[in-house]
């Protein structure tokens, strides 16, 4: 019994003297990627190989009525100089007299000339020169700081007062000048060699007030920074 069932169970000592066989994995390519013909390329047949159509099926040269009875495609034209556009015609200056206004402008539109519209030319005389004078060495505006900063008594009084209109008169001397701007009064009397436009137009205003005379010239000057150090007092109206 034992040796009829060892004749059906494989022996291990017979496996052991066969060879072993090698497994042979075969790949089969689908019908579509196999290469039948090397001369095939990657656009397809041969009949792919012609040049594209120019110009294009849809270009605006095959539109072209010439272009259209020849079997040839018509070669875009270039453009001569008289088929281009001319350039723009140079702008005219404008011939203009003084004093007689224009009554056109360059660009050929017709001036309009409105009670609100400015004048198109003026007849106003140039502006006066300025009255600036030459200043001695040492008196510019910068020299005029460091005197005001050195500590120099340039006031000539012990303590502020009040100062009427008969009282500020009485200093207008060349060596002993006051005004009044804007209701304080300044001995000015060392700020005479500083003053850009001279010491004779600062003397215009010795002895009395000059506030209007000073902002008609020159009413962006701060007065009160330039003559700090020399205030005296308020002027007040006569008891």
């Amino acid at each position: 019994m034992a040796s009829y069932i060892r004749s059906w169970l494989p022996s291990p000592w017979a496996a052991a003297d066969q060879p072993l066989s090698t497994p042979t994995i075969v790949a089969e390519l689908p019908e579509s990627e196999v290469d039948d013909d090397d001369t095939a390329t990657i656009r397809g047949d041969d009949d792919d190989d012609e040049p594209p159509a120019f110009p294009s099926l849809n270009s605006a040269q095959r539109a072209d009525s010439s272009s259209q009875n020849t079997a040839v495609p018509a070669v875009p034209r270039i453009l001569s100089d008289s088929d281009r556009m001319p350039p723009p015609p140079m702008p005219t200056l404008p011939t203009r007299t003084p004093g007689v206004p224009s009554m056109s402008t360059s660009l050929g539109v017709p001036a309009i000339r409105g009670s609100l519209a400015p004048p198109l030319s003026t007849t106003k005389a140039p502006a006066k020169k300025s009255r600036k004078v030459a200043l001695a060495p040492g008196h510019g505006p910068l020299d005029w700081a460091n005197l005001k900063k050195s500590g120099q008594d340039l006031r000539g009084v012990d303590s502020i007062q009040r100062i009427t209109p008969s009282e500020l008169k009485r200093h207008n001397k060349k060596d002993d000048v006051w005004s009044a701007f804007n209701g304080k009064v300044y001995n000015i009397t060392w700020y005479l060699p500083y003053h850009p436009g001279g010491e004779k137009e600062l003397l215009r205003v010795a002895g009395r007030d000059g506030t209007k005379l000073f902002s008609s010239t020159h009413g962006w000057v701060n007065a009160d920074y330039m003559l700090d150090e020399c205030l005296v007092g308020f002027l007040v109206p006569e008891p």
